[in-house]
């Protein structure tokens, strides 16, 4: 049954998205005339204005707080931070403009769709997920003074999203781990709200990987399988640092002039949700690594419906993408986790 505050809730965000929250002559500014860490540092210190001093000790702890390298992506009763459904609209506006500031157009669309999947995640499950499953039940932190000098920290995070920045000198310097997850992966049902059926929130992450399996000639596919079932989850889940899994998989080398711009594609969907200066950054970083070392592996199935994984892996840099668990209307294997994590250590801080 439709729940009327859920879906005003979801309303709510849906204007602010796409009405007041970028429409206001003053963010459009900020936004157009500013980019990436600089963009950030004037968004929190705006949200930071808009709380009084109850809701700014939930909304900003010390940057040497142990709970910076906490992140999960499951459901749960309660996350660091300030929660956007305690926010005023004031507040909320601001808070959504600090997360547009910290990504792309698109990485900004991607979140907002994981958010309101979270309306078709009650809508299919029913009364008993009342509080658990509420786009509003995302919560933001930042871990010290937002400064154009000092490091300090921004992070985003509620179910099936978590989203962790560093900032420094008004740069960006880290922007992992960087965790989108759909459920469902494709909706196969009529639902309400802005979401429709047939909507696949990760498509491109899923599609390209399939599309390029699809490529492979026989002794490649051989060498891209590494496994014939997908393992159950992402490497490392919830751990503040990545390990970097044994390298297997096909190698760009080994890879077609045609498949080697696929695999570009592929890893792009991943770099391009960010802001143009994180991207810009990461793509160097693999240019100097060499993509000629950057391996690409699938486990499982190679058709949807079937449990399916896929990783790209070089020097520096891991993807894990995985579709093994049930949607909430039992349809198997579509259900969506997937990560970008930096093998030379998240939170700007050294790998383990």
């Amino acid at each position: 049954m439709r729940n009327p505050r859920l879906f005003s809730r979801l309303s709510l965000i849906t204007m602010l998205c796409f009405g007041g929250l970028l429409a206001t002559a003053t963010g459009a500014i900020l936004l157009q005339a500013t980019s990436g860490g600089a963009a950030m540092v004037q968004s929190a210190n705006a949200f930071l204005s808009t709380l009084d001093d109850a809701a700014k000790s939930k909304a900003l702890l010390a940057y040497d707080a142990a709970e910076r390298t906490k992140w999960h992506f499951i459901p749960m009763p309660t996350r660091k931070g300030l929660v956007i459904r305690d926010m005023n609209p004031a507040q909320k506006a601001a808070a959504l403009r600090l997360l547009r500031a910290a990504l792309s157009e698109s990485g900004y669309e991607k979140s907002r769709r994981i958010m309101s999947l979270e309306a078709v995640l009650l809508e299919l499950e029913g009364p008993k997920s009342k509080g658990r499953r509420d786009p509003e039940k995302y919560y933001v932190t930042l871990f010290g003074e937002p400064s154009d000098t000092q490091p300090w920290g921004f992070s985003f995070e509620g179910h099936h999203m978590s989203l962790n920045f560093v900032v420094e000198g008004g740069k960006i310097v880290d922007s992992t781990p960087q965790f989108f997850a759909s459920n469902p992966a494709e909706i196969k049902n009529d639902v309400s709200g802005p979401l429709k059926k047939g909507t696949r929130v990760l498509r491109d992450e899923e599609q390209l990987a399939f599309d390029l399996m699809a490529s492979l000639q026989s002794s490649q596919r051989e060498k891209a399988i590494f496994a014939a079932e997908a393992p159950e989850e992402i490497s490392d889940a919830g751990e503040p640092q990545p390990t970097a899994p044994k390298l297997v998989g096909i190698s760009y080398a080994s890879l077609n002039g045609q498949q080697q711009e696929m695999l570009r594609s592929l890893v792009d969907v991943y770099i391009d949700s960010m802001t143009a200066e994180v991207a810009a950054d990461r793509r160097q970083i693999i240019d100097n690594d060499g993509w000629n070392d950057v391996h690409f592996a699938w486990g499982g199935a190679l058709k949807t419906g079937i449990g399916h994984y896929y990783r790209v892996q070089g020097k520096s840099f891991l993807i894990e993408f995985v579709n093994t668990q049930p949607d909430a209307a039992g349809n198997p294997a579509n259900h969506i986790h997937c990560v970008w994590r930096d093998l030379t250590g998240d939170f700007n801080l050294p790998a383990k």
